[in-house]
């Protein structure tokens, strides 16, 4: 492993999910790091343009040249352009935030969303990662996985973030059979006690998950209506994006899990 291009990375990261920019001792001192590694490595990422200078001396901020990466690798994710409208449609009808996500190990990440309207909502980013057995939309992915996938992404204990969610692999295996079985999943507050969640996968021509597709809202609002006209309407988002993505038959055949 290359030690100077990970610190390197470290650096930008922390550059990127900052709301200001940030010095070098301060970065130092976050990331374990001496000033003189930490000064280096930013005149690197400035040089090479990720990184620049910022209004305040001595302090740097990340440039639009991530974002412009970015947004390449996004214009190559078909999902995310096949599901907007989709997305629009299932954010009119239920007035929640919508999410379009994926998986990345045993976390779920945001690939697009669509905010709630309403004054009291469920908050996120786009690029946002959540615990995926702990979310509607993680759940659902996971669900889809290989028993010894899931195996390999979690111990025996599986860590619950309130005290809602699953604890153990037997619970989550029955969690994930249950999702299966119905064909979506839900959260009952089980990341943040008061946000609840309903989502579906979305799968492509060749039967594969390609995402999934939620919404996340207050759990008074949600909860309610997640055996009714929300699940209802998440499913449907699901199999129009997986219809418009070249599937010929929703909800996916369920394979053995083995």
């Amino acid at each position: 492993m290359d030690s100077t291009l990970m610190k390197g990375l470290r650096v930008l990261e922390t550059l990127a999910r900052s709301h200001e920019p940030r010095g070098v001792s301060e970065l130092a001192r976050q990331l374990d790091l001496t000033r003189s590694n930490v000064h280096r490595t930013l005149q690197t990422l400035t040089a090479a343009g990720y990184a620049r200078q910022g209004s305040t001396p001595g302090t740097y901020e990340c440039t639009l040249k991530l974002f412009e990466l970015s947004s390449a690798v996004m214009d190559r994710v078909d999902v995310t352009r096949v599901a907007a409208p989709h997305m629009r449609r299932l954010a009119e009808v239920t007035e929640e935030t919508v999410h379009l996500s994926t998986l990345s190990g045993a976390e779920v990440v945001y690939l697009d969303k669509i905010e709630s309207p309403q004054p009291v909502r469920a908050y996120s980013s786009i690029g946002g990662r959540a615990p995926a057995h702990c979310v509607a939309s993680g759940k659902a992915l996971l669900a889809e996985l290989s028993e010894s996938n899931v195996d390999a992404l979690f111990g025996d204990e599986v860590p619950a973030s309130t005290g809602r969610g699953v604890r153990d692999r037997t619970e989550l295996a029955a969690e994930l059979a249950s999702i299966r079985e119905r064909g979506y999943a839900v959260n009952h507050g089980e990341w943040r006690e008061s946000v609840g969640g309903v989502a579906a996968v979305i799968v492509n021509a060749a039967g594969a998950v390609e995402a999934s597709i939620g919404v996340s809202g207050p759990l008074e609002r949600v909860e309610p209506n997640s055996g009714g006209s929300y699940r209802d309407a998440v499913v449907e988002a699901a199999r129009a994006i997986s219809l418009d993505l070249g599937c010929t038959a929703y909800p996916p055949r369920r394979e053995s899990r083995t």
